[in-house]
């Protein structure tokens, strides 16, 4: 799969009236990519932004700067896509739409998931798959169940919703993300939460 650029995405698909069906942003995948970070479905401000993780309180540039010793979120979004593409880090959905009032996961419905295996069979250099968040977890694990040589992480989600953890203790969960970007470090998959 080559890379995405930042400037083509999906459009938020409005359904027939009265429905609140949503459609993804456009995964953005360096070909050479060795971590794949997989979320659910992007929340309303991020679709209306049209950017990965736009919402102010989600913690998900900050989460990974920590773990590349970047400040992502200082960056423009331009840039920070750039410092992903350089460590060979890759974002996309499971989800490529479902009806969904808000941007809560549990108030998915008739979800339409991605074509994540098509897609990880195509990153010949892909180490591992994270999934921000159990209902990304959930849906991905399931669709990548053919893939055992390839680590899956399940990560606390990132998202202001899931507030029973601190940002410390998620830090702390994130930071196996590290192992990915190094060769040389052996990776093991992550049970599922329960």
């Amino acid at each position: 799969m080559r890379t995405v650029s930042p400037r083509r995405r999906l459009r938020s698909e409005p359904g027939a009236v009265g429905s609140d069906r949503k459609s993804g942003i456009a995964p953005i995948i360096p070909p050479d990519a060795r971590l794949l970070i997989l979320g659910s479905l992007p929340g309303d401000a991020s679709l209306a932004a049209d950017r990965y993780y736009a919402h102010p309180r989600n913690m998900f540039w900050r989460l990974l700067g920590g773990i590349l010793s970047r400040d992502l979120a200082a960056l423009d979004y331009d840039d920070r896509l750039g410092v992903l593409a350089k460590a060979r880090i890759g974002l996309w959905d499971v989800v490529a739409s479902a009806q969904r009032p808000g941007s809560l996961d549990t108030a998915m419905r008739a979800v339409e998931t991605n074509p994540l295996a098509g897609c990880v069979a195509g990153l010949p250099h892909l180490r591992a798959v994270s999934f921000n968040g159990a209902s990304a977890a959930k849906i991905g694990r399931r669709a990548l169940a053919g893939h055992p040589d390839l680590a899956l992480i399940d990560l606390p989600s990132s998202s202001p919703a899931h507030a029973a953890m601190s940002i410390a203790e998620k830090a702390a969960r994130w930071s196996v993300l590290a192992q990915c970007l190094d060769r040389q470090t052996p990776l093991a998959a992550t049970p599922p939460d329960r």
